[in-house]
């Protein structure tokens, strides 16, 4: 997809600074993919806090699975 957009000279020489990327699109899709990445994280950590991960067996009970094999 071809968009244009107005971004501040310096945004873009970070981006492409950081991303380590050898083009504007190139900088400009590490950073969507990056924080699209985060945003995702985000909402599972949201997710989690209201409905934490339940485990049926402690870290004892694991770990003498673990050492049995």
């Amino acid at each position: 997809m071809k968009v244009t957009a107005i971004i501040d000279d310096n945004t873009i020489a970070e981006a492409i600074a950081y991303s380590k990327a050898n083009s504007i699109t190139e900088a400009l899709k590490v950073a969507l993919v990056a924080y699209i990445s985060q945003q995702k994280l985000i909402e599972l950590g949201k997710k989690i806090k209201h409905n934490p991960l339940q485990f049926s067996k402690n870290a004892e009970e694991i770990r003498a699975l673990n050492q049995a094999r």
